[in-house]
């Protein structure tokens, strides 16, 4: 992998004796309002964006097992996460007829478990046997309402994840009453809560599609990532809606990776551009077998590796001239394990870091005692010595010599601005 936050991050001795501090004492519990004792403590403004709608942090749940029931979400909002991607719904239409219901399975079980990268570091990586959400379209609607109603007094955002129609090779229409029925019935719910505002909302290519006939050919891959969005956009007319669209990794080569990216930026335009990117999920072995079943999605170090080299490449070959500059904000995914792997995402452009594995290790992997999973997880990734984000954070500022007053989201996009030196190489030293 391509690393631009080698070493030990390199800050003032008075910062650092803070963070050796702060990790101890906060094994009790995080202070109680975190965003306001690291703007005070270390000058740090960790509020962001997820897509263009402001977050009070970057951290968040990506859809999944982790984000199904009133219960997760509320020891979300409790524990200060920054943002919440509910399961992904699978799309019907006004007859309840759903294209993609093979997606609709009840998970079994999940088995957490150490994983080992083709560089041979080890990391973690969850198994299961379900998709998308497998309950009825109503009780998820209840479930959405329900959810933005606890989320509202946390200041945390909430939003839905769909897996519309995906026509397969041999088919030659789009359902689009699936994108018109669901679409619309989303929104009423989340105008409830938010008015006028537009609703958020993932557009879902599972991994698992990797593995499916529907996946098969390149060219139908690229037809589906320039084509949903515009679909969703009309099938919410005449209300507003911002999209982000949640790469999927194929199970073809690094260069088609960078081709999906490049058709997203290049060939959509006008309504058919997406407002944000999720990148990327999780990856696929057609031969790793769970549960009686050939073929699942994983994760791991090799997948942090590969959505980081692809990103890289993205901008190198910006920086050099050789491809249209894609300014989409971006939500990273995949292997965050750690501040460091966030710096990693937030230097090729992320504002926002999604997690699922992180929040389900065994309990002895986190320095933190008591409390929830969410919150052990975050001392973690904000306050580790070398390993959090505040520490990077604080490296970074002083490498670039960022405003004190930035934000997560500005820092993002000085690293998507192809002007600027991020991608220099050496990079400039500290002392």
């Amino acid at each position: 992998m391509f690393s631009l936050v080698s070493g030990h991050p390199k800050i003032d001795s008075s910062d650092r004796a803070s963070l050796v501090r702060d990790y101890e004492r906060f094994r009790a519990g995080l202070p109680e309002d975190l965003e306001n004792y690291v703007r005070r403590q270390y000058h740090v403004d960790l509020s962001s964006a997820y897509g263009d709608h402001p977050i009070k942090n970057p951290f968040g749940k990506g859809s999944g097992q982790l984000s199904l029931n009133l219960s997760q979400v509320r020891r979300d909002c409790e524990e200060q996460l920054g943002f919440i991607v509910l399961k992904s719904i699978i799309a019907e239409d006004a007859s309840g007829a759903q294209s993609m219901r093979e997606w609709a399975i009840e998970e079994t079980r999940m088995i957490v478990e150490r994983i080992v990268g083709q560089d041979n570091s080890e990391g973690w990586t969850v198994s299961w046997k379900g998709r998308g959400w497998y309950e009825t379209f109503a009780k998820y609607l209840e479930f959405f309402d329900e959810a933005l109603s606890i989320a509202s007094p946390a200041s945390v955002l909430v939003v839905p994840s769909c897996k519309y129609h995906l026509p397969s090779a041999d088919e030659h229409l789009w359902k689009t009453g699936e994108y018109e029925y669901t679409t619309r019935c989303l929104i009423d719910v989340w105008r409830r809560h938010h008015g006028d505002v537009p609703m958020l909302i993932e557009k879902d290519f599972s991994p698992t599609l990797a593995g499916s006939d529907r996946a098969a050919e390149a060219e139908m891959i690229i037809e589906w990532l320039t084509r949903v969005t515009l679909l969703i956009r009309q099938g919410a007319a005449p209300s507003p809606v911002k999209i982000g669209l949640k790469v999927f990794n194929a199970i073809l080569d690094d260069a088609f990776q960078l081709e999906m990216l490049r058709a997203i930026n290049e060939k959509c335009s006008g309504e058919a551009v997406p407002d944000f990117l999720v990148y990327a999920n999780r990856l696929f072995d057609p031969d790793r077998e769970f549960d009686g079943v050939r073929g699942t999605a994983y994760g791991g170090p090799d997948l942090s590796a590969r959505n980081l080299n692809v990103l890289a490449q993205l901008r190198l070959l910006e920086r050099q001239g050789a491809i249209h500059v894609c300014k989409l904000p971006i939500s990273a995914t995949g292997n965050i394990v750690s501040g460091r792997i966030a710096a990693e995402y937030l230097l090729r452009g992320a504002s926002s870091f999604q997690i699922h594995t992180f929040f389900q290790l065994p309990s002895g992997e986190y320095t933190m005692k008591t409390g929830g999973k969410t919150a052990r997880a975050l001392l973690e990734l904000y306050f580790h010595p070398t390993e959090g984000l505040l520490a990077w954070l604080l490296h970074l500022r002083r490498l670039f010599d960022w405003p004190v007053e930035w934000n997560v989201k500005q820092m993002a996009e000085f690293c998507m601005e192809p002007v600027n030196n991020v991608w220099a190489e050496p990079a400039p030293a500290l002392n």
